[in-house]
């Protein structure tokens, strides 16, 4: 006889009652998580963007110069300024501090220069060309030392690489300069050297303390200093003449004032000024002063910033125009007398004669200095035009590499 089967007992259904508070039970529970989820998304969002402004106000994170894009921390930078700044005592540091954070600086961005574009030149570095290197000065395996050796073997194999386009010889002239002051001065010592005096030795009393003056020897076109005495020594011929040949961006460092003193109060004159580029020059315009008014030639012809005030330097006390010169006699005028002309070799102006004797010229073979400055020069003509088709961003200023220099001192 079979068992009978059970019949299964159907649940009741819920009543409204439970419907509804269940429904509530529900509504809670999403509140609840919601609320869970707005809080925990609240924290995260308080915790990143405390880390995100930690981030942005440590000075080390912040990015100092970026190079075609590529960045540069704080962090890398005062890392490569206490390397360059090893062995140098803190007197040193802060009294040339200016000096070793600009040779960071440019460092950083000529280093990333060479590793982007040697690549041009068919130049690379290898990594184990580095290694090499870091086991050699026994550095750390830090990028920053990573950067700056790769950066001197570039500079090695890019030199290499001009060394190799320069022919063994090489047209080159041998040529005398001397910059001075006026075509008065030139024919003066013209004359003295058709006299018989040594040209180069004139250049002691007659030239107008250029950084370049005397014999340069036998030099290229391309060592040659600048394009007037380079057109000079390849295109006029060669022998005992001396060829005079006016530069009006010849940088002198000699000057003329012409002071007129228009009051005076104790220890103090007011005065107006004027700076020529030379004696015969300010002897032309004193005399035009019968005739023409202080302002009018002031305007014209002086080389100081005042011109554009019409010479007017207001009320002085001694040392305010950072010349002796012009205090010696300044302070000594009567009221209303213009000066002589009064030299001053602490002043820049512009505008010379050059005086130029080519002495040799032909094709020689190139001496070890002469190809390395050649050398040197293409590899740095290279490096400006890199520089000059790229973006260089540089956020470095004054309290920032003062910072980084007392960072570097606090960690001696």
């Amino acid at each position: 006889m079979s068992k009978k089967q059970k019949k299964s007992i159907p649940k009741p259904a819920p009543t409204k009652r439970q419907l509804s508070k269940w429904q509530r039970q529900m509504k809670i529970r999403r509140i609840v998580i919601i609320a869970a989820v707005v809080f925990l998304a609240g924290i995260l969002s308080w915790v990143g963007y405390g880390y995100y402004k930690d981030y942005k106000n440590d000075p080390m994170r912040q990015v100092v110069i970026e190079v075609n894009g590529v960045p540069f921390t704080m962090e890398y930078y005062v890392k490569l300024l206490d390397f360059y700044t090893r062995g140098v005592n803190f007197t040193v540091i802060q009294y040339y501090g200016n000096y070793f954070t600009d040779l960071a600086a440019n460092d950083i961005v000529n280093a990333e220069l060479m590793r982007q574009r040697a690549k041009d030149l068919g130049i690379e570095v290898t990594t184990g060309e580095i290694e090499v290197k870091l086991q050699e000065y026994n550095l750390p395996n830090d990028k920053v030392y990573l950067d700056m050796i790769r950066a001197s073997l570039l500079q090695e194999k890019i030199g290499e690489y001009f060394n190799f386009q320069l022919n063994t010889t090489m047209e080159q002239t041998h040529v005398q300069v001397m910059l001075v002051e006026s075509g008065e001065v030139a024919d003066e010592v013209i004359s003295r050297v058709e006299g018989g005096s040594n040209f180069t030795a004139l250049t002691e009393e007659y030239s107008c303390n250029s950084t370049v003056e005397g014999d340069l020897g036998r030099l290229p076109r391309e060592l040659m200093p600048n394009t007037v005495i380079a057109y000079a020594a390849f295109n006029l011929t060669p022998g005992e003449t001396i060829h005079r040949i006016y530069d009006k961006a010849a940088i002198k460092g000699v000057g003329y004032w012409l002071i007129e003193v228009t009051g005076k109060e104790e220890d103090e004159i007011k005065a107006r000024a004027m700076l020529l580029g030379s004696e015969a020059e300010a002897e032309r315009v004193k005399a035009e002063l019968v005739s023409e008014n202080f302002s009018s030639l002031a305007e014209e012809y002086s080389q100081h910033k005042s011109k554009d005030e019409d010479g007017e330097l207001g009320w002085l006390k001694r040392g305010k125009m950072g010349s002796t010169a012009f205090d010696k006699v300044a302070f000594n005028l009567t009221v209303n007398e213009v000066s002589e002309p009064v030299k001053d070799e602490s002043a820049r102006t512009t505008g010379g004669y050059w005086l130029i004797k080519v002495v040799d010229r032909g094709n020689y073979e190139l001496g070890v200095e002469i190809r390395q400055k050649l050398i040197d020069k293409r590899f740095n003509d290279w490096l400006e035009e890199q520089s000059e088709e790229s973006t260089i961003e540089t956020y470095l200023d004054a309290t920032k590499k003062q910072w980084a220099i007392i960072e570097v001192l606090a960690r001696r």
